[in-house]
């Protein structure tokens, strides 16, 4: 497969960037610590990513960042035009991942069931742990009411994307299922008569996807578990010697990754999801520890999504910004990230999983999500304002356990590890398989890739938390921008899609019925 100019242009500007930031670092002063020189080295990438994405646009005299509005539109436009399928299919949802409508014999690998268990251990982790926290600490609790809204609006979204991943995914001989935008964008354009668009759209995405895998798949989590380890085990928040956590999280990664060690990946797929059940029943005992205080909680999430108290928050935009912000870090609605997971399931109805994919957003941001707000905000110890040092959001959840369930921290620590493991293994792979559809299958680029990627997760442990987000968040919602273009183009073919399988249901409801 050729590679255009664009691609090679870019893949230039990324080396002449590292280049620069390795001079950066071996410049820095000698007396600087290792963990600070790498920090100064990225910084500047993490800025010019941020200014890029986040630039505001002016309306009604309130700046708000154009891509906040490009996502956070596109949610509420497809909701509409999908008359609230969030809500009106919701019964349907839980009777397709049940199985009802589909055959044991349809194409595909896994289960409905699989297939959404499998993206919610992707999705449900750091965001929903740290990143409420983020959320609560730079816009105040109401922000979390921003985060709520925008999780509802983006099942829709889901349930769109994920339609097209699994009407253009690809099926090899050996039956392996590779889908993602960057194929319905190519063939879906293509068989729409716009097939030039259609090849370019794809490229961008698979560049984005690389660059998202980087940021929000590998760096956030190297950060918050480095961050809450140090603060656990060595009861101390610094920055020095967290390079060395990065050197190690880089090691284990590159062990199944590179060395093809799968018994660690297959070990860490089977704890994630008791770490996660874990996780959600120490919440249920912090807010019945504190129920009295949850009415005054509500009220105040509530109230100061459009009031805030805090005048370091920017007001009603930047509590929404911020709501924005960390709840497409944590269900990741838009970014096509999503139809990679969920292509591989068993099914002849495409729509069918994308019915499937809208319980994704409602179980990870409005119950997980909201849980951990709700004891955040219940047991008091947020800081409007605070990023809580270098850590940040994780230490701040790590604390509200803590004031009922004081061992809590431990377990904690070690489900976060896990959470970011996982993450970063199954990221890995997203990044690999744009590497693959721009490439081809070429050992030495994937191995080069592969190598890259672990590198990462120093620069991630050693970073300020503030410089990890600006670049996390922008390379995270760069790619949004082709994948929704895609999605609007094929409106069509998803709302044909959807008629096909709402019938074929209504068919097997009425033959179970008579």
């Amino acid at each position: 497969m050729r590679i255009s100019s664009v691609l090679v242009r870019s893949l230039y500007l990324s080396f002449i960037l590292a280049a620069s930031s390795w001079s950066s670092l071996c410049a820095a002063e000698t007396q600087t610590g290792i963990d600070k020189q790498i920090d100064e080295a990225f910084k500047p990438a993490a800025e010019v990513t941020g200014k890029m994405m986040f630039s505001p646009i002016t309306i009604f005299g309130q700046d708000i960042p154009w891509v906040i509005l490009w996502l956070g539109l596109g949610a509420v436009i497809l909701t509409f035009y999908f008359k609230f399928i969030n809500i009106r299919a919701f019964g349907l949802a839980i009777k397709t991942v049940k199985g009802k409508y589909s055959k044991s014999d349809d194409p595909g690998q896994i289960t409905h069931f699989q297939a959404l268990a499998s993206a919610l251990s992707g999705t449900v982790g750091l965001g929903n742990i740290g990143g409420v926290a983020v959320a609560i600490s730079l816009g105040g609790p109401g922000a979390v009411f921003w985060m709520i809204l925008i999780g509802f609006f983006s099942m829709s979204t889901k349930f769109a994307e994920c339609t097209l991943g699994v009407k253009y995914r690809k099926i090899d001989e050996d039956g392996t299922v590779r889908g993602g935008p960057m194929y319905y964008l190519q063939q879906g354009l293509k068989d729409r008569g716009m097939g030039g668009l259609g090849r370019f759209l794809a490229i961008i995405a698979a560049i984005t996807f690389i660059f998202g895998a980087f940021g929000a798949g590998n760096m956030y989590q190297s950060n918050q578990s480095c961050a809450l380890i140090y603060d656990v085990v060595l009861q101390q928040e610094t920055n020095d010697g967290k390079w060395i956590f990065g050197v190690i999280m880089a090691l284990l990664v590159g062990s199944v990754i590179i060395g093809g060690i799968k018994r660690v990946a297959a070990v860490t797929s089977k704890l994630v999801p008791s770490m996660c059940i874990i996780y959600l029943l120490g919440g249920l005992i912090v807010l019945l520890s504190n129920i009295s205080s949850l009415p005054a909680a509500f009220a105040t999430i509530v109230s100061e999504a459009f009031a805030p108290k805090s005048a370091m928050v920017g007001g009603i935009v930047g509590v929404f910004v911020q709501g924005m912000r960390r709840a497409t870090f944590s269900n990741e609605a838009g970014l096509g990230s999503a139809p990679v997971a969920h292509s591989a399931v068993k099914t002849s109805k495409p729509a069918s999983e994308g019915i499937v994919a809208i319980l994704e957003p409602f179980v990870d941001t409005i119950i997980v999500c909201t849980m951990t707000a709700l004891v955040i905000v219940s047991t008091g110890v947020y800081e409007v304002g605070d990023k809580i040092g270098t850590g940040g959001g994780i230490l701040l959840t790590s604390k509200a356990f803590s004031t009922v369930i004081p061992w809590f921290k431990y377990i904690l620590m070690v489900a976060v590890f896990l959470f970011a493991f996982s993450t970063m293994i199954t990221w890995s792979y997203y990044g690999e398989q744009a590497i693959a559809y721009l490439f081809g299958p070429d050992k030495r680029i994937t191995t080069t890739y592969k190598v890259l990627f672990c590198s990462f997760a120093i620069v991630g442990s050693s970073s300020e938390l503030g410089n990890v987000l600006d670049f996390c968040d922008a390379t995270l919602f760069m790619m949004c921008v082709p994948n929704l273009i895609g999605v609007y183009l094929l409106l069509p073919v998803i709302r044909k899609e959807l008629s096909d399988f709402t019938d074929h249901a209504k068919s097997i409801d009425s033959a179970g019925n008579s």
